[in-house]
């Protein structure tokens, strides 16, 4: 009976861990919150082998400066070309937030196809944002080496367990709340949209045909 139990646990934490076969790419994006760490080495390893001409990494400001170019002067001290990269810094505070700061700027450069870096145990959850927040872009998912949570034993310690319940409570509510508010919003402004641009495009009759009553003498 616990074998059985334990199997579906494991699965429901190995669910959380996305990964796609590396594949050539237009860019690689690198998600905020690690500057410093195996997140954006995982990207730069993949540029250097290849895989995209560009590495973007993005990310909110710390202490005054983009995560972006600290993650680059990091990267450069290990050897990197700084030519590799690319800094992308935004305001976000969420990874949703992070999706709707990037789309614009990928769509800008005429991205199509974008290997995705983040650690592994956020990398199901990024995969379910950016494919509902980022339309018309395709996004394959190479995860960094993540050492908080092991997905096979995630609850035998309290922090891989803390990690799991988050990161399923945000897949439920990006999927259940989130993504269903954002289509009624785009679904509000495109009506909006249509209806201002029916009414400036109305055809009206010229002046000189339009009605007007006879004037009737004495």
């Amino acid at each position: 009976m616990w074998h059985w139990r334990a199997s579906i646990l494991e699965r429901l934490g190995s669910f959380l861990i996305d990964s796609d076969p590396p594949k050539r790419a237009d860019i690689i994006l690198v998600l905020g919150g690690d500057f410093w760490g195996p997140r954006v080495v995982q990207g730069a390893e993949l540029g250097v082998r290849g895989l995209a001409p560009r590495v973007m990494i993005s990310g909110p400001y710390y202490q005054g400066r983009p995560e972006g170019d600290l993650a680059i002067e990091f990267l450069v001290q290990k050897g990197y070309p700084r030519e590799l990269f690319v800094s992308l810094p935004h305001h976000a505070t969420s990874t949703i937030e992070e999706a709707q700061a990037v789309a614009p700027q990928l769509r800008r450069l005429g991205v199509r196809n974008v290997i995705l870096v983040t650690r592994g145990s956020h990398s199901r959850r990024a995969t379910l944002v950016f494919r509902l927040f980022c339309s018309g872009v395709s996004f394959r998912y190479i995860p960094a080496h993540d050492e908080q949570f092991q997905a096979e034993r995630w609850w035998t310690n309290p922090a891989w367990r803390e990690i799991f319940f988050l990161e399923w409570s945000k897949i439920l509510a990006t999927v259940l709340v989130k993504y269903p508010v954002y289509l009624v919003r785009e679904l509000v402004a495109n009506v909006f949209i249509f209806q201002k641009h029916e009414s400036q495009t109305e055809v009206r009759p010229p002046e000189s045909h339009r009605y007007r009553p006879a004037v009737r003498s004495g």
